[in-house]
C-alpha cells in the first residue's frame, strides 16, 4: 500500500457562486431600503394625520358649543364664499343640532399636488340621533381648513 494520501483535485472558482452572493446581498439591501422608505412614509402620514384630526376636532367642538364664529373661521375660502357668517350660524342652529362627535377615521392624501384630508366622524345630534359624515380638510395658507358642506 502506498502511503500517499488522497487529496481533492483543485477546482476553479465558479463565477456563478460569486454572482449569486452579490445578487443576494444587493437584494437584501433593496429590501432594507424599501422597508425604511415604508416606515418613513407611515411616519410622514401619521404626522399629517394629527393636524387634520385636530382641525376637525376643533371645528366640531366649536359647533357643539354653539361657537359658530369660531367654526366659521375654520372653513376654507371656497366654503366661506358660499356661506355668510349669518347664514352659516343659522344653518348650524337648525335642529337637530350637533351636540357631540366622535372621530372614527382620518386619511390624508395628495390630490393635484395639494394635501387633502378626510375625517370620518360620527355626529351626535340633540335627541341622541347619530349619523356618519366625512369632513374634507384642505391645506390653505399654512393652515388646515374644513372645506365643503360638513353637515
Amino acid at each position: 500500500m502506498s502511503s500517499a494520501s488522497w487529496s481533492r483535485p483543485h477546482r476553479p472558482h465558479r463565477p456563478v457562486r460569486v454572482g449569486l452572493v452579490v445578487a443576494g446581498a444587493a437584494l437584501g439591501m433593496c429590501c432594507v431600503g424599501v422597508a425604511g422608505l415604508g416606515a418613513w412614509n407611515v411616519q410622514a402620514v401619521r404626522q399629517a394625520d394629527a393636524p387634520v384630526r385636530q382641525t376637525a376636532e376643533a371645528f366640531l367642538t366649536e359647533m357643539a358649543a354653539g361657537n359658530t364664529e369660531g367654526a366659521y373661521r375654520r372653513l376654507c375660502a371656497n366654503a366661506r364664499t358660499r356661506w355668510s357668517p349669518v347664514g352659516f350660524a343659522a344653518w348650524v342652529r337648525t335642529p337637530p343640532v350637533v351636540t357631540g362627535h366622535q372621530v372614527t377615521d382620518v386619511s390624508v392624501s395628495t390630490r393635484d399636488g395639494q394635501p387633502t384630508g378626510t375625517v370620518t366622524v360620527r355626529l351626535i345630534r340633540d335627541g341622541g340621533r347619530t349619523e356618519q359624515r366625512d369632513l374634507r380638510v384642505v391645506r390653505e395658507d399654512d393652515d388646515w381648513r374644513i372645506c365643503g358642506d360638513p353637515f
